[in-house]
């Protein structure tokens, strides 16, 4: 078997890596869930308390969701987007009804390039994510004439953990820059050297690549996407 034995580290929050991990490790590899960002929830906004009056409400992240479920807002939303697999994912675990989503990709760029976000005019879109973020979604929106309003639910925290007391891995799995930026942070740098990345699209490869990652494999958003391309990879070396 491919990842029999591998060390695969898994830098995503606790609670979002323990699915994959279990995946993982029914293939015989060694999931060691190491967490670069931890998930503080913050006092819900009042925007969070009028979810329903909203055209669409757009989850950035698993997380988003997570954390905006446990403030037990009116639910489900209208219409709600997610910026990807994972959050589509636990969007419908928690019982929303329709869900705009891209097929690939995870990012921004890939909810925006959906046709049904062309035409935003008059409508009243709520973004729910973290205290910081990238401010292209919402931007874009207002540009298409939509009016947009936030609902900041949580903060990303960076772990005290060192990396450097890791050991035997053959794979890094990072899922966003703001994870690797903090992985490096704690003393990580060194095994980006050494160690091959395995990251959802194209934007973290390059992030990766200019803090001297050695080798950075793109393996798509969706974990079993990622499952297929570590397959493939260790498959490839065996």
């Amino acid at each position: 078997m491919s990842l029999a034995g591998r060390g695969i580290v898994l830098t995503r929050p606790r609670e979002l890596a323990e699915r994959l991990a279990i995946v993982l490790e029914a293939r015989g590899a060694r999931a060691i869930v190491f967490p670069a960002i931890e998930i503080e929830p913050l006092a819900p906004p009042p925007t969070l308390r009028r979810l329903t009056e909203y055209d669409l409400v757009v989850f950035v992240s698993p997380s988003a969701v997570r954390v905006a479920l446990r403030a037990a807002p009116p639910w489900p939303p209208r219409l709600a987007a997610a910026v990807g697999a994972g959050t589509r994912r636990e969007l419908e675990q928690a019982g929303a009804g329709e869900i705009i989503a891209p097929a690939r990709g995870a990012d921004s760029e890939s909810l925006l390039a959906m046709p049904e976000l062309d035409h935003m005019a008059g409508k009243r879109v709520l973004i729910v994510r973290g205290d910081e973020g990238r401010a292209l979604l919402g931007e874009s929106l207002a540009a298409r004439g939509a009016r947009v309003e936030y609902a900041a639910c949580y903060r990303r925290v960076r772990p005290r953990a060192d990396p450097r007391a890791l050991g035997g891995i053959d794979g890094l799995v990072i899922g966003s820059a703001h994870a690797l930026d903090n992985f490096i942070a704690m003393g990580g740098g060194e095994l980006l050297a050494t160690t091959p990345l395995f990251v959802p699209h194209e934007r973290i490869e390059r992030h990766a690549r200019s803090h001297g990652a050695r080798e950075v494999v793109v393996a798509g958003a969706g974990d079993e996407q990622l499952i297929e391309r570590l397959v493939a990879y260790f498959d490839e070396r065996n």
